[in-house]
């Protein structure tokens, strides 16, 4: 099987499916997303509907997470999950919006979906261990996927659920990414900090860090990346949805 990591889609449905077709998934490949899935963007339903038709996973980005809390269906630590919850009372426009009040038009008729859908999450992050079929980059390494970061020198099990949603910068001269300090040895697949190329760090001649947020909603592009093949793909954004 082959394992495509998508970096933030931020409700770009049209380039999201442009990707899927370029994929072209075979029955045991995974799709596997690094959260922010929905706000900012044109088509959050369309998303939904996509990543639902691919049984795609996801692990919880920033605004996931902020939405879930607001709702009382955030896990309070990585190990812990509530109860799954299939009704709810009238969900208003403002319970979906994001973190920093990013909005998220959901027709009132899908509303109750997307939070059963963000229930479905695979926690805060994935390990290639743990993706029935997945396997190792070429060089035999283990990888990950979280949504911002780790803390330099822990693995995603050690980080909290901060860095792990929200990492961009750590202390120190300069204020570096976090991932500037990573070492490695296993590979980290994130989002949240955007750029226009995959943000890639290598350490003593291996890939220990790929950042995946191309920025599709702001013009950019939307980005998978096979951590098996070592293989890109990128599908150039329609316009830009939204400003910095």
């Amino acid at each position: 099987m082959t394992t495509w990591v998508v970096g933030d889609i931020h409700g770009c449905a049209q380039e999201l499916h442009t990707l899927l077709e370029r994929v072209s998934l075979a029955p045991d490949d995974r799709f596997v997303c690094v959260g922010d899935l929905f706000h900012r963007g044109p088509d959050p339903t369309g998303v939904m509907d996509l990543l639902s038709g691919c049984n795609a996973q996801f692990v919880l980005g920033n605004h996931e997470h902020k939405v879930l809390e607001r709702c009382g269906l955030a896990p309070t630590s990585t190990n812990h999950r509530p109860a799954f919850r299939e009704r709810f009372p009238e969900i208003e426009a403002d319970d979906l919006r994001g973190d920093g009040r990013r909005s998220c038009e959901v027709p009132e008729e899908r509303r109750a979906d997307m939070l059963r859908f963000l229930q479905g999450h695979s926690g805060y992050w994935l390990d290639s261990n743990t993706i029935e079929g997945a396997g190792r980059t070429p060089d035999g390494r283990n990888w990950y996927v979280v949504h911002a970061g780790v803390d330099p020198g822990r693995a995603p099990s050690e980080s909290p659920i901060e860095s792990l949603t929200r990492a961009r910068r750590v202390s120190g001269r300069g204020s570096p990414f976090w991932y500037e300090n990573f070492e490695g040895p296993d590979l980290v697949l994130f989002g949240h900090t955007p750029g226009k190329i995959p943000r890639a760090r290598m350490f003593r001649g291996s890939l220990v860090s790929l950042g995946l947020d191309t920025a599709c909603v702001y013009g950019g592009a939307l980005t998978a990346y096979s951590p098996e093949q070592d293989e890109v793909l990128t599908v150039p954004a329609v316009r830009a949805y939204a400003s910095c």
